[in-house]
């Protein structure tokens, strides 16, 4: 898509550090150099003003990544490529057949309303669930590994969506401040939501879950 476009050296394109490292490979592929921008916290989608912040006379595109089936609100960022004169291109995810994401929607919606201790994720327009992302509060990484483990050792399939911010890795590292990338690397963990899962599993997830949620505080 970026070579199609017309995107080569010396041009620079806005994409995510959360996630989806093969996007800025991509971009180095067409001879560009990446940019990353912070994330919203919700959607975990790029954030069209972090996007707007960081672009330059050099900028000439914005790759938007839609996250965990929670689509990015394109609006946005149609309105600031045309005021910036920025071509906006969409990187999304495989979809499943109907009847599966309207299964995964059933579970979400029962981990909504059982799930405690933790932060369950925004539901958004048109939420597939592919993965069914919640915050692990306490103190960061060490609480949400230490949380995850407990879940496994319960027979809970969790796993942790993003293990390094690409604006970290040897390959991209780079000086830029991405606070909300970061935390979510730290907090953030999948719980199973898949169509084969029965209620006695999903039961399985809530009560892992709920027994050691109420440990774990907020910090201040």
């Amino acid at each position: 898509m970026l070579r199609a476009a017309g995107v080569g050296v010396g041009d620079e394109v806005v994409v995510p550090a959360y996630g989806n490292v093969e996007v800025a490979e991509a971009v180095i592929q067409a001879g560009g150099l990446p940019v990353f921008a912070d994330i919203d916290p919700v959607t975990y989608c790029l954030d069209a003003s972090g996007v707007e912040a960081a672009t330059t006379p050099r900028t000439a595109a914005v790759v938007v990544v839609h996250r965990f089936g929670r689509p990015a609100d394109m609006g946005r960022f149609l309105d600031l490529g045309q005021r910036r004169g920025l071509l906006v291109l969409q990187h999304g995810e495989s979809e499943a057949p109907y009847d599966e994401i309207a299964q995964r929607r059933q579970r979400a919606a029962f981990l909504d309303l059982k799930l405690r201790g933790v932060r369950t994720p925004d539901d958004g327009d048109g939420h597939t669930y592919q993965q069914y992302v919640v915050r692990v509060p306490g103190n960061g990484r060490p609480d949400r590994d230490a949380f995850a483990r407990a879940l496994r050792a319960r027979g809970v399939d969790c796993r942790v969506p993003v293990k390094a911010p690409v604006h970290r890795m040897p390959a991209f590292r780079c000086c830029v401040s991405l606070p909300e990338t970061e935390l979510a690397v730290d907090e953030t963990l999948a719980l199973p939501v898949d169509a084969s899962l029965t209620k006695r599993d999903m039961q399985r997830i809530v009560s892992a879950c709920n027994s050691l949620g109420g440990l774990l505080q907020p910090a201040f």
